[in-house]
């Protein structure tokens, strides 16, 4: 699999007839951009209705499609700096793999079995697995970030927070807008980007769009191993929506979103790894953006979404919503996992992935006192895995591998629930909720271990792997909520809630122990987190100004526990490793110092400590204090920003508006060892936005990363001898560094 099988793109053709039919002129009604679009009110559905974010006793960070535009947005870890405890990064070994990580609770792992903490949710449909959500995205209505656990009203599986993306339905008038940008920086290659959407009426009751997006990167980085660039990506995607309101109480939206991506593998740097042992036979400096790999690997991707929603609003009684999902995604992957320029650890990866859900749910508001949601909830996945690991090319003439292993698995998941939340007014300002979530889980795991089939080639997706474990295993849990909020005045409210989040327990898909009996495939057990928040929400006339307090307790924590193998290369563990608390506090705020002139600023902070350990963490053949004293992974302690918006009147021409951020990240420990680790974050991001007074025109220059920080997505430990030959360092996804372009849209009216 060491040649990509490329297939056309059978959407490009796609992209452009969007564009032309834009050139047309259909005409568009066009909202103006300027410094007042940050502090617009962002419409949020973080309680499954539609709300002003600032009257949501929830912590949220929300951004409108203008915010969108302005912030530059192409996929979610443009935001993956700035917003107060969160982190939003690709893990980078299969790239486009979600590693999010809110307040502290995140995971490090690629393997598709492993359930995110946080979840991801478009046009209301979970995305049941972390694979493929990373890419770039255009034609958005919001994004909300909602930190802390969300399981009442989401359900499975966020712990941490839950991320919403929406996307845009048609308007009540025909709109047309084309978008180019071009960018450039690192190796010098550039990166094109191609978007137009096209949409409105086409009757009374029925509505139409076509949004189609085209990005192609010819790589950021330059690979010293050949001098060529790396990191290339090619990406197509297309998404009609289809509206129809046959009554005028019943509005139905149809979305389907098809993409292709094709690439090259991930960007894997070597440096000295945690317990001082440098790569071989190339050994590069963490704090830069050098590698050099003989084998470019890719990524072949291609996915479809389709979403429906009906909302029937029954008048004074309610309204009644119900939401389909379906996605299917094939995927084949190919890295370098040495890091090195020679083979000694190549991974092909196969997976493919099928899941369904439905969700009916009712909403009324009784005597204009009391806010009631109830519904159900039906969710089934099913996956199946397969990796091949290449190993010690270099010691045969020819460069095939002398050992190769493979194994995967296949997965299967089933959940219901039932759910109910309520909102009481018990006066004009005391508000006092509760909610409670039902949830039964069951999965079933077909697994064949990698250790047992070596220089035995098969794979799964053939079905010509012999499967050596099988078992299913049932999960239900209850996840309440009390809480209360306090109107101190129209402007400002103070609100506290008590919640409990559960992540069910599960299989590991990827079993490269020999030790099947201790560290084995599973089951290991569901996680629980019990969340305290006390938080501040004002918005007054010179801006806005949010505070959150909170105490999390979790049991049971599930982690992946990644160590350095000299047979397998890496060996990945999931357990039940620890109890742990982890208390902290958030602040943003935006200012408006003068009519034009915007300071926006965040500050979040956390103390994560185990109370228990259950696992041993740092593999000296104990439980003891010693994995106690240890750092939780992935739990940056400090994060903060300051930005600006300064808006500047051309004339009659328009007007400019200039901005910049910078945000700060801390170091945190990649590895519950504390041996691999990422860098701290310092990200400087600027632009000018040039608009029209006519409404057509938006012309911009950005930059992003100015500072060059670098950001690796994972530090997995390599072994000081892999079989007979040294390899050391580490494998260390890179992220790119400072890039910086031009962008040009036009809206046609």
């Amino acid at each position: 699999m060491n040649n990509r099988s490329r297939k056309p793109f059978i959407l490009r053709p796609l992209t452009t007839a969007v564009a032309l039919a834009c050139a047309t002129g259909f005409p568009t009604m066009v909202n103006a951009q300027s410094s007042s679009v940050l502090l617009e009110e962002v419409i949020v559905t973080a309680r499954k209705r539609a709300e002003v974010a600032q009257e949501v006793p929830l912590a949220v960070s929300a951004f409108n499609s203008d915010q969108i535009d302005a912030l530059k947005v192409r996929d979610l870890t443009s935001l993956s700096v700035g917003m107060p405890n969160v982190a939003l990064d690709d893990v980078g070994t299969t790239r486009g793999t979600a590693n999010f990580s809110i307040r502290g609770l995140g995971i490090n792992s690629s393997i598709p079995s492993i359930d995110p903490t946080v979840g991801v949710f478009v046009n209301g449909v979970y995305l049941g697995v972390n694979n493929g959500i990373i890419f770039d995205t255009f034609d958005l209505e919001s994004i909300e970030v909602l930190r802390g656990p969300q399981g009442i009203l989401f359900g499975r599986n966020v712990t941490g927070g839950a991320i919403l993306m929406n996307t845009k339905k048609p308007g009540d008038e025909f709109e047309a807008t084309v978008r180019a940008a071009i960018d450039t920086g690192g190796s010098g290659a550039l990166n094109q980007y191609y978007m137009g959407t096209v949409g409105g009426p086409i009757t009374d009751s029925f509505g139409a769009k076509l949004t189609a997006y085209y990005n192609e990167d010819e790589g950021w980085f330059e690979n010293q191993f050949d001098g060529s660039d790396i990191g290339a990506i090619e990406q197509t995607m297309i998404r009609p929506t289809i509206t129809w309101m046959p009554t005028e109480n019943m509005e139905l939206v149809v979305r389907w979103e098809h993409t292709e991506i094709e690439g090259d593998g991930p960007v894997g740097q070597s440096h000295t790894n945690g317990s001082g042992v440098p790569g071989f036979p190339v050994n590069h400096d963490r704090d830069s953006f050098d590698v050099s790999i003989d084998e470019r690997g890719f990524q072949d991707v291609e996915s479809d979404l389709i979403s429906a929603e009906l909302n029937w609003d029954v008048g004074e009684n309610g309204t009644i919503t119900y939401i389909f999902g379906y996605r299917d995604s094939s995927s084949m992957s190919l890295g370098d996992i040495d890091a090195q320029p020679v083979s000694m650890f190549h991974a092909p990866a196969w997976l493919d992935t099928e899941q369904t859900s439905n969700e009916l749910r009712y909403n009324t508001l009784i005597a204009d006192k009391l806010n009631l949601t109830v519904g159900g909830y039906q969710f089934s996945n099913e996956m199946t895995y397969h990796e091949r690991r290449n190993l010690l090319g270099i010691a045969t003439p020819d460069g095939s591998p002398a050992l190769t292993q493979d194994g995967g698995g296949i997965y299967e998941v089933d959940t219901v629930a039932l759910f109910a939340a309520v909102d009481y007014d018990l006066t004009d300002a005391l508000t006092l909720t509760a909610g409670l979530r039902y949830t039964e889980e069951e999965k079933s795991a077909d697994i064949a271990s990698l250790v047992l089939n070596q220089n035995s080639p098969c794979n799964v997706l053939d079905g010509t792997c012999p499967i050596d474990f099988s078992d299913s295993e049932e999960w239900d849990s209850w996840s309440p909520k009390l809480g209360a909020t306090y109107h101190l005045s129209d402007d400002a409210r103070v609100y506290a809630h008590w919640v409990r989040g559960f992540r069910s327990g599960g299989y590991n898909l990827r079993n490269t122990s020999t030790d099947v009996v201790n560290n084995g495939p599973g089951p290991f057990d569901q996680e629980t987190v019990d969340s305290y928040e006390i938080g501040f929400k004002s918005d007054y006339s010179w801006g806005r100004l949010n505070a959150a307090a909170f105490y999390n307790t979790i049991d049971d924590m599930q982690r992946e526990v990644n160590l350095p193998d000299p047979g397998a290369g890496v060996v990945q563990i999931i357990k039940n490793t620890a109890d742990a608390t982890i208390t902290g506090i958030e602040l943003d705020a935006t200012i408006a110092v003068s009519e034009n002139f915007l300071v926006l600023a965040s500050l979040g902070w956390i103390d994560p400590e185990y109370d228990e350990v259950l696992f041993d963490l740092n593999g000296d053949g104990m439980v003891d204090d010693a994995d106690k004293s240890l750092s939780l992974p992935r739990a940056a302690e400090l994060t903060w920003s300051l930005g600006f918006n300064w808006d500047v009147t051309l004339g009659e021409w328009g007007y400019m508006t200039a901005r910049a951020n910078y945000a700060y990240r801390d170091d945190a420990f990649y590895t519950d060892n504390n041996l691999g680790y990422l860098l701290e974050q310092d990200i400087v991001n600027a632009g000018l936005d040039f608009y029209s007074n006519s409404g057509n025109w938006v012309f911009s220059l950005y930059g992003k990363n100015l500072t060059d920080s670098v950001n690796h997505g994972g530090d997995t430990q390599l072994p000081a001898m892999l079989g007979p030959v040294p390899l050391g360092g580490t494998f260390s996804p890179l992220v790119k560094g400072a890039h910086y372009g031009a962008e040009v849209t036009y809206n046609f009216f």
